[in-house]
């Protein structure tokens, strides 16, 4: 029993042994081929062949880095990034590291990155000092930070400047609003000042109509009644002699 155990065991280690070869031969046939594609600029097949290595062997340091490659020359620098950050947090050797940086400071720097690409090709460089190209690299990806915020500097100058005016706006016509109602107020007391002063006006008038005494009035009264009775006299004289004139048969 023990013995057949051991070649069951033997037998499974064998298998698993033999699996992992053949996943290495696949995973090295098709960087293989995803190599040879990308050097004819054929990236879009290159990037399949790079992942079918990865699905082969998805520690494939080759492939990762290799397809992060081929992402970049296809434009397209985000997915790039994630590979090449891929290749540096797996076991890849220190020189492989240094390039992943280099190139992922270089996608970066494609999408306007600027203070992210510099701490990348800093790290490339601190890994390879000697490396050249990432040094001037990394100096132009500096003055293009130094260029981006001096446009956030100046940009957040016009939006504060643009602010300012949008309150000082407002507080004019705080203003007017303001100086418009004490305009209508002092409009309605002159109105209302008017207005009292043409009572006053009529008041005064109207003291100075002359007034009759109590004697006068009453004088005035009784003249009237004579002259009335006066020409009820005359109209019964009048009717009198009418009335003397005329005939019998």
């Amino acid at each position: 029993m023990k013995l057949g155990k051991y070649i069951l065991m033997l037998t499974c280690l064998l298998a698993g042994m033999k699996l992992i070869a053949q996943q290495t031969t696949e995973e090295k046939k098709n960087v293989r081929k995803g190599n040879e594609l990308y050097n004819s600029k054929k990236y879009n097949e290159a990037e399949t062949q790079y992942r079918k290595a990865l699905d082969a062997n998805s520690g494939s340091s080759a492939g990762t880095y290799n397809l992060g490659n081929a992402l970049y020359k296809q434009k397209k620098f985000d997915e790039a990034s994630s590979q090449f950050q891929s290749t540096i947090n797996s076991k890849a050797p220190k020189d492989v590291k240094a390039k992943a940086y280099h190139n992922m400071g270089n996608s970066l720097m494609q999408q306007e990155k600027y203070e992210e690409s510099v701490s990348a090709l800093k790290e490339s460089l601190r890994l390879n000092p000697k490396d050249e190209q990432t040094r001037y690299n990394l100096a132009y990806a500096m003055s293009k930070l130094q260029q981006q915020q001096q446009q956030q500097q100046q940009q957040n100058k016009n939006d504060k400047n643009k602010q300012d005016q949008k309150q000082e706006q407002k507080q004019d016509q705080k203003q007017d609003q303001k100086q418009d109602q004490k305009d209508q107020q002092q409009q309605q007391e002159q109105q209302a000042q008017n207005k009292e002063q043409q009572k006053e006006q009529q008041k005064q008038q109207e003291q100075q109509k002359p007034k009759i005494s109590k004697e006068d009035a009453e004088r005035m009264l009784q003249a009237l009644k004579d002259d009335e009775k006066d020409l009820q006299k005359k109209m019964q004289k009048k009717e009198a002699v009418r009335t003397s004139i005329s005939k019998n048969w």
